[in-house]
């Protein structure tokens, strides 16, 4: 670590890792010129860490020019100028640590409108950033297309004791199919437009503060999955991840509800950034982002099941297979808010 801080120039009076967030690891770093958070960035599952770099620089570039004000991580230079470092097999980079404090489980509407308010804000102020500028950190990541090709080659070639076993949550899954025709419709379509995408809205990628008793969003963080992309991603992973009371572990089905409330409140926080942005046929869209993110997840998750777990990998048996259950059931208490 001491090689690092070297070349920030640092003094550095003390550090700690923050046990926050599950691809990247996390310091904190003060110095005697301010505090830092540190980060490596996983190159196993980035594999062009610079991509990530690149984005990060000219989206805050862009801000300095069309909003000096707005909040950002801003990514802070090495003496030499660079904002990432690789150094042993290893790629760093580090932010001026805001104050604040990021939520690892939402718990009330507010905290939803403000988060999906930050969320659209990140959006509906990118809106003029040149998208040919901005670099694919990960290719194909919510494809659905893609993804239900997938789930249909694990039928065919997974485990063949676990296809037989699960056989009842696949076919739960293939009748949803009409989901993925949808998605296609809706890329395909002359009113849909790609926007600068956020691509991971969940809670804990927002950080809050009080201010006169209420907490409020300050701006969006973990910037490494931004791209071009769709709005139902940001829309959909808001649903996915904010509006039901228990996580994707819970292996009690009966558990899984959905807050209409918070769902209320998600949208009235987007569209009260992203109303002006997005066009009536995107809007009339909205719903179908839960939809398409939520359905999407149950696939990768079986279809992770079935090829023995090489993707997200296991800690228990059947633990991918739960987690295919409990978004399929997610969806299906999600569907009833419509």
């Amino acid at each position: 670590m001491e090689s690092i801080f070297k070349q920030y120039g640092w003094e550095v009076t003390s550090f700690e890792q923050l046990h926050q967030g599950l691809i990247n690891s996390t310091y904190q770093v003060n110095t005697t010129s301010g505090d830092f958070i540190l980060q490596t960035i996983n190159h196993h599952i980035f594999k062009n860490p610079f991509a990530i770099d690149s984005n990060i620089n000219l989206i805050g570039k862009h801000l300095n020019k069309v909003a000096p004000d707005y909040v950002f991580t801003h990514l802070v230079p090495t003496q030499v100028g660079a904002t990432i470092i690789e150094w042993e097999g290893h790629y760093y980079r580090a932010f001026h640590k805001i104050e604040g404090y990021a939520l690892s489980v939402l718990e009330s509407p507010l905290q939803a409108k403000e988060a999906a308010n930050q969320f659209g804000t990140f959006t509906s102020i990118l809106c003029d950033l040149d998208l040919t500028s901005l670099q694919i950190t990960l290719p194909d990541f919510h494809n659905l297309s893609l993804r239900y090709h997938q789930f249909l080659d694990a039928i065919i070639h997974g485990n063949p004791q676990r296809i037989v076993e699960a056989k009842d949550a696949i076919a739960v899954l293939e009748s949803y199919h009409n989901y993925v025709t949808i998605y296609e419709q809706f890329i395909n379509h002359k009113e849909t437009k790609k926007r600068v995408t956020h691509h991971d809205t969940k809670i804990s990628n927002v950080l809050f503060r009080k201010m006169n008793n209420l907490e409020q969003g300050i701006c969006v963080i973990d910037l490494d999955t931004v791209m071009p992309g769709y709005f139902i991603s940001d829309i959909g992973d808001m649903c996915r991840t904010c509006l039901c009371n228990v996580s994707e572990e819970e292996s009690n089905l009966e558990l899984i509800k959905v807050d209409a409330q918070k769902w209320e409140a998600i949208q009235n926080g987007y569209l009260g950034q992203m109303k002006q942005v997005l066009t009536n046929f995107e809007i009339d869209h909205l719903f179908f982002g839960g939809q398409f993110m939520i359905y999407m997840q149950a696939l990768r998750f079986m279809t992770d099941h079935l090829n023995n777990d090489v993707y997200y990998g296991a800690k228990k048996e059947g633990q991918n297979y739960v987690r295919a259950l409990n978004q399929i059931r997610l969806l299906e208490v999600y569907n009833k808010l419509n």
